[in-house]
């Protein structure tokens, strides 16, 4: 009888550390991802300024609050379309993204915000290369820091799929 227990136990335990030995990389997979901190993109392809703004103070928000937590955080922002207004001080003229009345009173409000993030937060703002040509825009009128990439949907896409990042569009 004490043979048989024996087994049975020996089983169960056999059987409980093989499950806890299963585990052991699903939990380090977790701790890793946390360890990675937060990754997120933000997408703006609009025009609106006060929309802008709202984008840039909850990127702000988000950016804080991963402070104070002690976390890293990757945000991005990837401008696409009538977003390359945010991103130049150039009137745009004879373009679809023409700066207009309400940008220009906003314009040196939201220019010193985005550089703000980028230079206290580390944000990084990548702008579609194929807007920037569309608009006839050469890269130097770009506000410093600001990087092109060949397509802003296909950089969407990669960093959602191929490197994890959250989206969040503000409406």
């Amino acid at each position: 009888m004490n043979a048989g227990r024996r087994s049975i136990a020996g089983g169960i335990g056999g059987w409980l550390l093989g499950m806890a030995l299963l585990m052991v990389p699903v939990v380090s997979q977790e701790v890793q991802a946390a360890d990675a901190g937060a990754r997120v993109v933000y997408h703006a392809d609009f025009a609106d300024p006060r929309r802008f703004s709202a984008m840039l103070t909850s990127i702000r928000n988000m950016a804080m609050h991963y402070q104070d937590q002690l976390l890293d955080a990757d945000i991005r922002i990837v401008v696409v379309s009538h977003g390359i207004r945010f991103v130049t001080d150039d009137p745009l003229k004879g373009t679809p993204f023409a700066a207009d009345a309400e940008l220009k009173a906003a314009r040196d409000d939201l220019r010193g915000r985005l550089k703000g993030l980028m230079s206290v937060h580390g944000v990084e703002v990548e702008l579609c290369d194929i807007t920037r040509r569309a608009a006839g825009l050469p890269r130097e009128a770009l506000y410093e820091g600001v990087r092109t990439v060949p397509s802003g949907v296909v950089r969407l896409a990669e960093l959602q799929t191929g490197q994890g990042f959250a989206y969040i569009k503000v409406e």
